[in-house]
């Protein structure tokens, strides 16, 4: 059998093939290309250069007779015949923002209900919503105030967290109602190696409690606490009346909701008498600005719900436990955002663009 003559290369050309062989960041296909010129060059038969490269014999031929024609250049890929594939990324961003799919009897599109609709394909659909980072399945919640002393009680409570008043203790109060005390019909199997802890998912309830909180936010981060079966301005009141005894003889100023317990007739009675405590309400629908709901956060995930409580009883002290570690490692919580910087955010604007800035 004759074996074709050695290829031979133009002048500069090997090592530009070796070094298209060599690298690891160019495509396969060219450095592949490369190494089958390479082996015809040394005089290698076509048959043992297919074998070794891993290619047909008339692979061989067509890339040797490429390089004879076009040197280095030809070994890279040709333009394909047909028309390019057109897609319209603009429309598909407008569908999806714009249009509601509801003659569909669905909330929001799907990939392939756009490509259906648009007469593309899925793939199409994907790659445009990664590029212009549209996420149709996901939703998230918006509030703004109608309270209309928005501004004054957001400037109120934010001095009060930046710069309180001297010989003052600033406290935040609130009460997380309804906490359920909840036995699991299970014993609960521990953390292992590979598996998380595991516990049933039906349970036996055994009643309810209410934690009232003052987080004293600006010096301290410790809490007082109270648990009471209800949470009516009775209670409220009681509470009052412990913090007043906790922080005998100094102004309090405390921030707290709107919920009409605190502003019942009694409890607006004894405040009167008592001119050394103030309180400072929130806006409506604004009660993040009140930072033991931060608190309630963090014991609730630490405390409660994980918990296994077999009585009331044993779910107040699973908290008063927990409050007391709290305190002995309690730092204060630092407010960070003026006035200013919050009114811009929590004032709605009106929507000029598309945006984002």
């Amino acid at each position: 059998m004759s074996v074709a003559a050695p290829l031979v290369l133009r002048e500069g050309d090997e090592k530009t093939l070796k070094a298209l062989v060599r690298s690891s960041s160019g495509r396969a296909g060219v450095a592949q290309r490369a190494r089958i010129v390479l082996l015809a060059a040394e005089g290698v038969s076509n048959t043992e250069i297919a074998r070794r490269v891993g290619v047909s014999r008339p692979t061989v031929i067509g890339w040797r007779d490429r390089y004879t024609a076009g040197g280095v250049a030809a070994l890279d890929d040709l333009d394909r015949p047909g028309r390019p594939v057109q897609v319209d990324e603009i429309a598909i961003v407008v569908t999806t923002v714009t249009e509601l799919p509801g003659q569909l009897g669905v909330t929001h599109w799907s990939a392939r209900l756009l490509a259906d609709h648009l007469g593309c394909s899925f793939a199409t659909i994907a790659r445009v919503w990664r590029k212009w980072d549209l996420q149709p399945w996901r939703t998230t919640t918006f509030k703004f105030s109608t309270d209309p002393e928005l501004d004054a009680k957001v400037r109120d409570i934010v001095a009060l967290y930046l710069d309180p008043p001297e010989r003052a203790v600033v406290l935040c109060v609130d009460e997380k109602s309804q906490i359920q005390a909840l036995d699991r019909t299970a014993p609960i199997l521990p953390i292992r190696p590979g598996l998380p802890e595991a516990r049933t998912h039906d349970y036996l309830r055994h009643g309810t409690t209410t934690l009232f909180a003052a987080l004293e936010v600006v010096a301290t981060g410790k809490v007082t606490d109270a648990c009471y079966p209800r949470h009516r301005h009775q209670e409220f009141l009681r509470f009052l009346k412990l913090v007043a005894t906790t922080y005998p003889r100094v102004p309090l100023h405390v921030v707290c909701d709107n919920y009409g317990t605190h502003k019942h007739p009694a409890v607006k009675a004894w405040l009167a008498r008592n001119p050394r405590i103030t309180l400072h309400f929130t806006p409506t629908s604004g009660s993040w600005l009140n930072l033991v709901e931060i608190f309630f956060g963090i014991i609730t995930r630490q405390a409660i719900r994980r918990g296994t409580f077999t009585s009331v009883p044993d779910l107040i002290t699973a908290i008063r436990t927990y409050i007391d570690g709290w305190n002995e490692r309690a730092h204060p919580f630092t407010w960070t955002k003026t006035a200013n910087q919050i009114l811009a955010k929590a004032t709605p604007r009106k929507k000029t663009s598309n945006t984002r800035h």
